[in-house]
């Protein structure tokens, strides 16, 4: 069996500072949602219809070695949730981890626009996100992303039995992390550092 917590949330939320956190702390590996877009772009080009295929296939193939091999882990995630293949394959996730006896759990993070912009331009995420590294685009790609789609949930909104809803517009991510592990009660590991963040 293996855990999955999905941290999700609008660009530049913190969802990346929150998940890396979690991981420290509960020793669980960590796949950031641009760890298949980055690769899958150099590959195949930016938002080709290989690059696409490609990048769905890596997650596919991540998830299910991680029940495999009874890795627990965190995966952040933009959700337009207006869109209901969005929910299809959130539940899809669920059901894959549950069915093997594992849980899943969805954090969902929320913090006010001018935040946001000003994580959008720091240097951590610079550096861990390549192709965010052209402020002027990141940015309107921001912007776009909230005129195009509805990035939060509704406010009495729930889509899972564990769905915890978290404004981290003044929270660091270790708050964050330690509401998320207080709040399920998760248990942490024991690994090795090189077991959960290898060259990290």
């Amino acid at each position: 069996m293996a855990n999955l917590i999905i941290v999700c949330g609008p660009q530049a939320v913190g969802k990346m500072t929150v998940a890396e956190s979690i991981r420290d702390k509960l020793k669980y590996n960590l796949m950031m949602n641009h760890d298949s877009i980055e690769v899958s772009d150099r590959i195949f080009g930016f938002a080709t219809p290989a690059q696409k295929e490609f990048n769905a296939v890596f997650r596919k193939e991540a998830f299910e070695i991680a029940i495999r091999h009874h890795v627990d882990l965190i995966f952040t995630y933009v959700c337009a949730f207006e869109m209901p293949e969005e929910r299809a394959y959130l539940n899809q996730l669920s059901d894959l981890f549950t069915a093997s006896g594992g849980n899943f759990y969805f954090v969902e993070l929320n913090a006010a626009l001018e935040t946001r912009l000003e994580r959008n331009a720091t240097p951590h995420r610079m550096e861990r996100k390549p192709s965010k590294k052209d402020l002027t685009w990141s940015r309107q790609n921001l912007l776009e992303g909230m005129q195009k789609h509805r990035l939060n949930s509704e406010p009495d909104e729930i889509w899972f039995p564990n769905h915890l809803k978290i404004d981290n517009t003044n929270l660091s991510p270790d708050e964050v992390a330690d509401l998320v592990i207080r709040h399920f009660g998760l248990i942490p590991n024991d690994k090795e550092e090189k077991e959960y963040r290898f060259g990290v």
